[in-house]
C-alpha cells in the first residue's frame, strides 16, 4: 500500500467513529435506519438474467428460479424458458410495477409458449435476516393458445456454500398432493422454510391417457433432489435436461418408441427426494393455473400464508401507485392515462433490473508498457502485448448494481450505472447511494474500477472470452459523479417537500435529504475513494500538450482515452464514433476533457459541502483550467464546433471534426454557461435537420458526415437516450436562464422532449420493448431489446416541466 494512501485510511477510520459522538437519539436514528434499510434490501429478484429468480444480497447462499414450457409436442427442449434471451419469441415481458423495498408484479408475454406468466413478488418485514417473502405464479393461456394448453412449471431452490437445504415432506413415490416444504439454514439467513402450495381448486391437470400416469400422476407435485458440484449449481437448465433424459430413457425402455407417453407425461422429473443442494419442484397443468411460493424466515413470529400474500399483493400495488403519482408522475403533455402504464413499466424495469453479483473477475495486471499507448502505431503494440500477457482471476468481489439489459447485458457497467441511478435517485436516494457505495468498494489501491464487472462463471457465460479481461489502465466515463451532484443539488434545495406518510420506508429512502448530516457522513466516508479515483483519471488518461507546442491556458489539462484502436475507443462508451485516423499518441479527446470537467466540478462541490476548503480551492483551479482548455484545444472556429485533436505529418496539432455527440459534449456536461459565445453555434448544430436533429431524437452523428451510417453504425447515426437526456437537461437550463439563446433553447427543449417521449412510447406499444437505440430515419427501436437501463431516462424526461405554454387534451 502506497504512503499516499495512509492519510485516507486514517480519514476513513475517523469517519467510521463519527456516529459514536452524535447524541444518543441521533445514534439510534442512524443505527435503526441503516438496519432497516439493509433488511428491506436483503431480498429481491436479484438474478435479473433470469425471467424470475430470487436471492439475497449474501455471497454463496440460497438461490431460486423458475422454468416453464409448453409440453404439447416432443420438441419441448426449445420451449423451456429460464434465462432471459434476445430471440425467444416474447411479445414483451417485464415489471408493470416494482419497488425494490416492497415488491411488484411482472408479466411475461410468452407468445411461443402461448402463455402469459405473471409473477407477483412481495416482501414481508419481520424478525431478522430480511424478513419473509412470497411470490404468486399465475399462468393464463393467450388468445391463440390451443383449447387444451399443456404447460409445465418448475421452481427450484439451491444452496451454495455453507448451509443446508432439504425437503421436509415424507418421501412419497407418487408425488405430493398438498404443500411441498423445503427447510434450510445458513449463517446469513438463519433457519427458514419454503412452502410451494398446490394452488386453488380451479387448477386443472392433464388427465390419465397412458399407463405411465399410474406411477407418476400429474395432479401431484413432483420433487427431485441431487447434489451438484458447487461450480455447476447455477447451470440449472442443463442439470434439469440431464436429469430428464434419464426419465425419458426409462420410459422408452419400458414402453418402447411406439407407445411413448404423451409429452406432458414424458417430460417430467423423477420423484426422487434425497439429500442434495439442488431441489426441483415440478407441476404440470392444463389451461390456466396458479400457485404460491412462500419463504418464511425462522426469526419471524409466524409463517407466511397465501392469505397474507394476497393482502400483500394488493397493498404493494396501492403503495406503488401512490408513490409513483407523488414522485414520478409525468407532466404535460404526458399527464394523460395512456402514458402512465408506460412510465410505470419503464421505471419498474429499471429498478427490477437491480441485481446482486458475487465472484471473481478476469484482470490483466501485467502493466505492459505498451498499454500506455505512447508510441506511434501503439494499437499494434498493445494488441501484441495482450496476446503475450497473462491474466489472473481476482476476487471474489460483490456488486449491487442496476443492469442495462436482462437478456444481453446482465452485469454491471460503470458508465451505464450513473445514468441508471438518476431516475432511481428521485424514488429512493438511500438505495441509490448504496449502489454507488457498492461500486466504489470495487476500487483498487491505485483508484481504478473496472468498466465492466463480469463477476463469476455465470456472468462470464454471457460474455465472449475476448471481452472478459479488464485492464487497470482503461477508464470509462465517470457518470457516478452525476449522481453525487444530484445528491448535492437536493441537499441545497432543502430535500423532499413533504414526507410520504403512506410509505413505511419513506424516512429511510430520504434520510440523507431529510437529515443532511447523514449525507455529510456518507460523503465524508467515500471522499477518500472519490479523490483516489479522480487522481487516477488524471494520472492515466492525460493528454500531451507540451510535446507539440499546443497553445492553451494550462499545460496540464488535456486528456486522451487509453484503449484506442483504429476502429474503436470502447473505453469512451462511444465505441465506433469516428475519431482521428490513424490513431496517434498526441490525440486529445473532446468527450474525455468534458467528462473531466464535470468530474472536477463535482469534486469541488463535494469538497465545499464537507468543508474540505483546501481541496475545494484546488479543484476550482483545475475546473477553471479545464473549461479554458476546452476552448483553447478543441474549438474549431471554421467548423464552429468542438473537435478532437491529433498531430499531422508535420508534428503540428490539428482538429478532426466529425459533428455529432462529440461536438456538443461541453454543452451536454453543463460546461457552457447561458452567455457562452459558443452556445449559439452548438444550438444551431443540434437543431439542424441536415446535421443532428431528427423527428425522433438527436442523432449520434451528422447526416453530412462521410461516416454516417457506415461500418457497424453503432454510434454513427442512431439515437441514444442517455445522450439525449443530457441534451434535454441542459436545454432546460438555458431555457430557464435569461440570455440571448433562451427562446431558441425553449423551443428546442419542448420539441425534443416531445419527440423523444412519443417515439420511445410508440415503439414500446408496437414491440413490447424498450430498445438500446432508435433509428433516426424511422424511429424504430433496434439492437438490444428490453434495454431498460438508460433508455428509462425517458421517465425523468417525462417529469420535466412543460414549457410549451399549451394545454393538452388526450394525445
Amino acid at each position: 500500500m502506497s504512503p499516499n494512501w495512509r492519510p485516507s485510511m486514517l480519514a476513513l477510520l475517523v469517519i467510521s467513529l463519527l456516529p459514536c459522538f452524535v447524541t444518543a437519539q441521533g445514534q439510534e436514528v442512524l443505527t435503526g435506519a441503516a438496519k432497516t434499510s439493509n433488511e428491506s434490501l436483503l431480498w429481491g429478484p436479484y438474478r435479473p438474467n433470469l425471467y424470475f429468480g430470487v436471492k439475497p444480497r449474501i455471497p454463496l447462499s440460497l438461490s431460486t428460479g423458475l422454468l416453464w414450457a409448453k409440453v404439447d409436442d416432443y420438441h419441448v427442449q426449445e420451449n423451456f424458458r429460464h434465462t432471459c434471451e434476445q430471440n425467444e419469441g416474447m411479445a414483451g415481458y417485464g415489471w408493470d410495477e416494482y419497488d425494490v423495498r416492497h415488491g411488484g408484479r411482472q408479466i411475461i408475454h410468452d407468445a411461443g409458449n402461448k402463455l402469459d406468466l405473471t409473477t407477483e413478488f412481495v416482501k414481508f418485514p419481520g424478525g431478522q435476516n430480511g424478513g419473509s417473502w412470497g411470490v404468486r405464479v399465475k399462468g393464463t393461456p393467450r388468445e391463440d393458445a390451443p383449447s387444451r394448453l399443456m404447460s409445465t412449471v418448475i421452481f427450484y431452490a439451491s444452496m451454495e456454500g455453507l448451509g443446508t437445504l432439504a425437503v421436509e415432506n415424507e418421501p412419497s413415490e407418487l408425488g405430493y398432493e398438498g404443500i411441498v416444504t423445503l427447510k434450510g439454514q445458513s449463517n446469513g439467513l438463519g433457519d427458514f422454510t419454503i412452502d410451494i402450495t398446490a394452488g386453488p381448486d380451479t387448477n386443472q391437470h392433464p388427465p390419465r391417457t397412458h399407463d405411465a400416469y399410474g406411477s407418476k400422476p400429474l395432479d401431484r407435485t413432483l420433487v427431485a433432489s441431487f447434489q451438484a458440484p458447487e461450480e455447476a449449481i447455477w447451470q440449472t437448465k442443463p442439470l434439469l435436461f440431464s436429469h430428464m433424459k434419464t426419465q425419458i430413457d426409462e420410459y422408452i425402455k419400458q414402453y418402447g418408441n411406439e407407445n411413448t407417453p404423451p409429452p406432458w407425461q414424458t417430460f417430467t422429473i423423477g420423484n426422487e427426494v434425497r439429500q442434495g443442494n439442488v431441489h426441483l419442484i415440478q407441476k404440470v397443468f392444463e389451461g390456466a393455473f396458479e400457485f404460491d411460493i412462500l419463504y418464511s424466515s425462522g426469526s419471524s413470529s409466524r409463517s407466511l400464508t397465501s392469505e397474507e400474500l394476497s393482502k400483500g399483493i394488493a397493498q404493494t400495488t396501492e403503495s406503488f401507485t401512490t408513490r409513483f403519482k407523488k414522485i414520478l408522475m409525468p407532466k404535460s403533455p404526458f399527464d394523460t392515462p395512456k402514458f402512465q402504464p408506460f412510465a410505470k413499466s419503464m421505471f419498474s424495469n429499471l429498478v427490477g433490473g437491480i441485481g446482486y453479483f458475487y465472484g471473481d473477475a478476469v484482470v490483466d495486471r501485467s502493466y505492459a508498457p505498451e498499454y500506455e499507448e505512447e508510441n506511434e502505431g501503439f494499437w499494434q503494440e498493445t494488441a501484441e502485448a495482450r496476446n503475450r500477457a497473462g491474466f489472473k482471476l481476482e476476487g471474489p468481489s460483490e456488486l449491487y448494481t442496476s443492469i442495462p439489459s436482462r437478456p444481453f447485458f446482465p452485469r454491471g457497467f460503470l458508465w451505464d450505472e450513473g445514468f441508471h441511478l438518476l431516475p432511481i435517485a428521485e424514488w429512493d436516494m438511500d438505495l441509490t447511494l448504496e449502489i454507488v457505495r457498492s461500486w466504489f468498494r470495487l476500487m483498487d489501491d491505485d483508484g481504478w474500477i473496472g468498466r465492466e464487472q463480469i463477476l463469476g462463471v455465470e456472468a462470464r457465460s454471457k460474455v465472449p472470452v475476448e471481452f472478459q479481461i479488464q485492464y487497470p489502465h482503461y477508464a470509462n466515463p465517470p457518470t457516478l459523479f452525476l449522481v453525487l451532484e444530484t445528491l448535492i443539488d437536493k441537499i441545497m434545495s432543502g430535500g423532499p417537500e413533504t414526507p410520504d406518510i403512506n410509505d413505511a420506508y419513506d424516512s429511510i429512502r430520504n434520510i440523507h435529504l431529510q437529515k443532511p448530516e447523514q449525507a455529510l457522513i456518507y460523503l465524508k466516508e467515500i471522499y477518500p475513494l472519490l479523490k483516489r479515483h479522480y487522481f487516477w483519471y488524471r494520472k492515466t488518461q492525460w493528454g500531451d500538450i507540451k510535446s507539440y507546442d499546443r497553445d492553451a491556458f494550462s499545460t496540464k489539462e488535456a486528456y486522451r482515452w487509453r484503449g484506442r484502436s483504429p476502429e474503436h475507443i470502447l473505453t469512451s462508451g462511444l465505441d465506433d464514433y469516428p475519431r482521428p485516423q490513424p490513431p496517434h499518441p498526441g490525440e486529445l479527446h473532446t468527450d474525455l476533457i468534458s467528462w473531466m470537467g464535470m468530474m472536477t466540478r463535482s469534486m469541488r462541490r463535494i469538497a465545499e459541502t464537507i468543508e474540505e476548503t483546501d481541496d475545494a480551492t484546488e479543484f476550482a483551479g483545475y475546473e477553471k483550467a479545464i473549461i479554458r482548455n476546452i476552448d483553447d484545444l478543441h474549438w474549431d472556429s471554421e467548423a464552429k464546433t468542438y473537435c478532437d485533436a491529433t498531430i499531422d505529418d508535420y508534428e503540428e496539432s490539428m482538429h478532426i471534426c466529425h459533428k455529432g455527440y462529440i461536438s456538443i459534449f461541453p454543452f451536454m456536461t453543463g460546461l457552457l454557461p447561458p452567455d457562452s459565445p459558443r452556445l449559439g453555434a452548438i444550438l444551431d448544430l443540434i437543431s439542424d435537420p441536415e446535421e443532428l436533429w431528427s423527428d425522433y431524437g438527436i442523432r449520434s452523428l451528422s447526416k453530412k458526415d462521410q461516416f454516417y451510417e457506415t461500418g457497424e453504425n453503432y454510434w454513427r447515426s442512431p439515437i441514444w437516450m442517455n445522450m439525449n437526456y443530457m441534451i434535454v437537461k441542459n436545454l432546460l437550463v438555458i431555457a430557464r436562464s435569461t440570455g440571448p439563446h433562451q427562446k431558441q433553447a425553449r423551443d428546442m427543449y419542448t420539441k425534443l422532449r416531445s419527440n423523444l417521449v412519443n417515439n420511445v412510447y410508440n415503439e414500446w406499444e408496437r414491440t413490447g420493448f424498450a430498445w438500446e437505440q432508435y433509428n433516426p430515419a424511422t424511429g424504430a427501436g433496434q439492437r438490444t431489446q428490453h434495454f431498460t437501463g438508460w433508455t428509462s431516462l425517458v421517465v425523468k424526461i417525462m417529469t420535466m416541466e412543460d414549457l410549451s405554454g399549451k394545454k393538452h387534451d388526450e394525445l
